[in-house]
């Protein structure tokens, strides 16, 4: 019996400093998102980061909670329920991190019957930090509880027609009520040595500026590559003219090589360049998250107007959006047959 888990990032379960720590001790000390030695990674996390960020996190998750509870949680949890209503097999939804775990997921399928599963990240763009964890754990969970269970992982859709088409149909709603000056799509950062970590030719990921552009197997895992592929796409298919859009990358920490041009930076030179209406996409999510709904929609926002600007536009993630369900119920419909 076939059936599939939607895999998200995952939340605190509240945004205090009490729920916010073992969130961002689970996170951080990955060794998919920090790829450090075990101890120095256990210094850094617990011995610097996580004696003062647990209380900024927790007042940033603070300003985007809601009466239903962490927004990324309450939309996938619409998400799923939507796909679920689409299709003809059972649909588990799990989160990386927190308390929805991967385990739970799988163990509700096995319950169900379910002995090969669709596993999902629900991410566009493929990296270490995103996709490659969700496999790895998924798979250690699997040889010692479900042995008998086989996955087929899905991997990154970046280049999907109908994900695009459901991306730059979701673009283009916000943007008709908005006259913009310029469009800037804003994908989550990751450190420069990802790329070249996850490069299968070991040769080809210099990071550039032509890498990208050149064919090569390295895209099949090249977050930087994916991410731009997204963008060239959608502004072909909404015949957004060159100058008129660009790309950048949030969300770093510091100490590290970072994919640039960051956003913040970029967004503070704007209105002197004369960009006074700015909308921001950001389709390294499906889900709106703290990433999205706080960086973006709020401290970009204000600091876009501290420097001049005047119109600032945080476009949604396509979230539980009926086209977009309708994609991942077609792919999950496609492979069950």
């Amino acid at each position: 019996m076939k059936g599939v888990l939607l895999v998200n990032l995952g939340s605190p379960e509240s945004p205090t400093p009490k729920d916010v720590k073992p969130y961002l001790d689970e996170f951080l000390m990955d060794k998919y998102v920090i790829d450090v030695p075990f101890l120095l990674r256990a210094l850094l996390v617990r011995g610097i980061i996580l004696q003062t960020r647990p209380k900024k996190s927790a007042e940033a998750y603070a300003r985007i909670w809601t009466n239903e509870g962490s927004p990324l949680i309450v939309i996938s949890k619409r998400m799923h329920k939507k796909v679920q209503s689409l299709v003809n097999i059972p649909v588990a939804l799990a989160m990386r991190y927190g308390t929805i775990t991967i385990m739970k997921g799988l163990q509700e399928l096995h319950d169900k019957g379910v002995n090969e599963v669709m596993l999902f990240p629900l991410y566009p763009q493929h990296a270490m930090a995103s996709t490659t964890t969700i496999v790895v754990l998924a798979e250690e969970l699997r040889a010692k509880h479900f042995p008998e269970m086989k996955f087929k992982n899905v991997p990154g859709f970046y280049n999907k027609q109908d994900y695009i088409q459901a991306l730059a149909n979701s673009i283009k709603k916000n943007l008709d009520t908005f006259e913009y000056d310029h469009l800037l799509f804003s994908y989550h950062g990751i450190p420069k040595r990802h790329i070249r970590k996850t490069d299968i030719t070991k040769s080809h990921c210099k990071i550039d500026g032509s890498c990208c552009n050149t064919p090569s197997p390295a895209h099949e895992f090249c977050y930087r590559h994916q991410c731009y592929e997204t963008t060239r796409q959608v502004v072909k298919l909404l015949g957004i003219p060159e100058g008129k859009y660009s790309q950048t990358f949030q969300s770093r920490l510091a100490g590290d090589k970072w994919l640039t041009p960051y956003t913040d930076v970029e967004v503070n030179k704007m209105p002197e360049k004369g960009i006074k209406k700015l909308a921001v996409v950001t389709p390294a999510f499906v889900s709106d998250c703290l990433e999205t709904l706080e960086e973006i929609a709020m401290e970009a926002n204000h600091e876009f107007k501290v420097h001049g600007g005047e119109e600032f536009m945080a476009i949604p993630c396509m979230n539980d959006g009926d086209e977009w369900c309708g994609v991942v119920a077609n792919w999950i419909t496609d492979w069950s047959k």
